[in-house]
C-alpha cells in the first residue's frame, strides 16, 4: 500500500519507527490479519514482525485478538489522530502557559524593554499577543487598521471580555489602507465591550494592564495608509505606559467623543 511522504512523516511524528509506520499502513489495507499476512503486506521481516506488532499495540495503534494464530486488528486512523491531536493540543497549551509565565516575568527585567517592529503582519501578531495576556484592563485606539485586522481581533477580544478584562476600544468606523476600505465598525460593533467610533488619527495604540504598550503608525498617501511602511514600537516601561494610560482615560471620558460616537451611530441607523 503506497501512501504519501506527508502521511509517513505524520505517523513518524506520532512516535512510530520506520517498521512500525510500514506495519500500520499495511494493516489499514488489511483491517485485520495474522503476523504472516501483515509481514508480507508491509515487507517487514518475519523475524521482526511480532515485536513490531506488540509495540504498535502498546502505543494504541492496533488490538490483539485471542486465539491461534494471533489476529491483529487496526485501530481506525480517525481515532488515532483524534486522540493524538487532543493530547498534542493539551501538551502545547501547558507548555505555552508555562513558558509564557517565564517570558512575562523576565521581560520587565530587560534593561531597555523597547523593540521596533516592522510590517503589518508582525505588528498585528504582537497586538494579538498583547491582547491574549490582558488580565485586568485593555485599551485600544484603532485609527490605523490593516486589511483583515478587525476580523483577526474579533475572537481574541471576545475571549478577553469573557475573562472579565475591562476592555475599551476607541476606533475609526473605517480606515483606508492600501486602497482597501477596512470596515472596522461593521465588524466590531457587535462585540460586548465598551467601544466608541470616531475618526481618530492614523495611529494604533494597545495598552494592557498598565504594564505593556504597542504604538504603530505608517506613512500616508493622501488619506490612504501605506501598510508597507508600518512601524510598531512595543515597550514595557511602566512609567511611560502608565502615563499613556492616563491620557487614554482622559480622552475616553471626554463628552466630545461620547457625542460624536452617538452621532455616528445615529447616522448609520438612518
Amino acid at each position: 500500500m503506497v501512501v504519501s511522504r506527508e502521511t509517513l512523516e505524520a505517523l513518524q511524528n506520532l512516535g512510530l519507527t520506520d517498521y512500525e509506520t510500514r506495519t500500520y499502513v499495511a494493516l489499514n489495507s488489511l483491517i485485520s490479519g495474522t503476523a504472516t499476512e501483515i509481514s508480507q503486506a508491509s515487507q517487514v521481516p518475519r523475524s521482526r514482525i511480532y515485536s513490531i506488532l506488540k509495540s504498535l499495540a502498546s502505543k494504541g495503534f492496533l488490538e490483539i485478538g485471542k486465539g491461534k494464530p494471533l489476529c491483529f486488528t487496526v485501530v481506525p486512523p480517525h481515532e488515532i489522530f483524534e486522540k493524538n491531536r487532543n493530547e498534542m493540543k493539551m501538551k502545547m497549551e501547558r507548555a505555552e502557559a508555562e513558558l509564557n509565565v517565564i517570558y512575562e516575568n523576565q521581560i520587565p527585567q530587560v534593561p531597555a524593554p523597547i523593540w521596533i517592529i516592522h510590517g503589518p503582519d508582525k505588528i498585528v501578531k504582537k497586538e494579538l499577543e498583547i491582547i491574549s495576556r490582558a488580565k485586568e484592563s485593555l485599551f485600544i485606539m484603532g485609527g490605523l487598521m490593516f486589511p483583515d485586522e478587525p476580523l483577526k481581533l474579533k475572537e481574541p477580544l471576545q475571549k478577553t471580555f469573557n475573562r472579565g478584562v475591562n476592555t475599551r476600544i476607541l476606533t475609526s468606523p473605517a480606515c483606508k489602507t492600501d486602497d482597501v476600505e477596512v470596515s472596522t465598525m461593521k465588524i466590531l460593533e457587535e462585540l460586548p465591550v465598551d467601544i466608541k467610533f470616531f475618526p481618530v488619527p492614523y495611529i494604533k495604540l494597545v495598552v494592557r494592564d498598565r504594564q505593556e504598550m504597542l504604538i504603530a503608525f505608517c506613512k500616508l498617501s493622501g488619506d490612504v495608509a501605506l501598510s508597507s511602511t508600518a512601524i510598531g514600537i512595543w515597550n514595557q516601561y511602566a512609567e511611560f505606559v502608565d502615563t499613556i494610560t492616563g491620557i487614554y482615560d482622559f480622552i475616553w471620558n471626554m463628552d466630545f467623543f461620547s457625542q460624536a460616537f452617538h452621532h455616528q451611530r445615529s447616522l448609520n441607523d438612518k
